[in-house]
């Protein structure tokens, strides 16, 4: 018996524009944006063939809901463009397209925040046994000494930020420093 090779299907990928004034219009405003997620679900089932039409297996982007929901729950966009990429497992993934640049901006920092953990993320490198001796200073006694200079210049930074906080403290008690008390208050002699 010769093994069936199963070939891959590329993922279905297709851009809408999807109407929401129509369907929202309908409903009373403390529902209308609740009724846009629920549109573009089933606009969604429909178009990409979804199986039953089920709209749990359609999933939206979580900046295609911000978006959604900028406005409050009163007043959703009349149209949304969106991506929308359809899985071998039959999910649906939803991408909002043309963002605001304010999405673009937030979408930009994270990305950017994960470059940084991918960065930070990755293992150091074991240093070798000290058994060894050499003459020359190694690279690890130069990281060393860096390391050293910048506890120290962190503990000053540290300690010049406390002095800040203390001085404001004093700065507005009642009084400041004008008040403050110098002599021991004097009590009366007991009889």
């Amino acid at each position: 018996m010769a093994k069936k090779v199963e070939e891959k299907k590329p993922a279905l990928e297709r851009e809408y524009i999807i109407p929401l004034r129509a369907k929202c219009r309908v409903v009373p405003r403390y529902k209308k944006t609740n009724k846009a997620v629920k549109t573009i679900k089933e606009f969604l089932a429909k178009h990409m063939k979804v199986e039953n039409r089920d709209l749990k297996k359609v999933k939206l982007d979580g900046f295609l809901n911000n978006h959604l929901w900028s406005r409050g729950i009163r007043n959703p966009p009349h149209k949304v463009k969106v991506k929308a990429i359809k899985e071998d497992n039959g999910d649906v993934r939803v991408e909002l397209l043309d963002a605001p640049k304010k999405i673009e901006q937030r979408k930009a920092r994270l990305a950017k925040r994960e470059e940084k953990s991918k960065v930070k993320k990755k293992k150091p490198v074991k240093q070798e046994d000290s058994k060894q001796v050499s003459t020359q200073p190694s690279e690890g006694d130069k990281t060393d000494k860096k390391e050293e200079t910048e506890k120290k210049e962190s503990v000053k930074e540290a300690s010049k930020v406390l002095e800040k906080a203390q001085h404001k403290e004093t700065k507005h008690q009642a009084g400041g420093k004008a008040k403050a008390k110098t002599q021991p208050v004097r009590k009366a002699l007991a009889k």
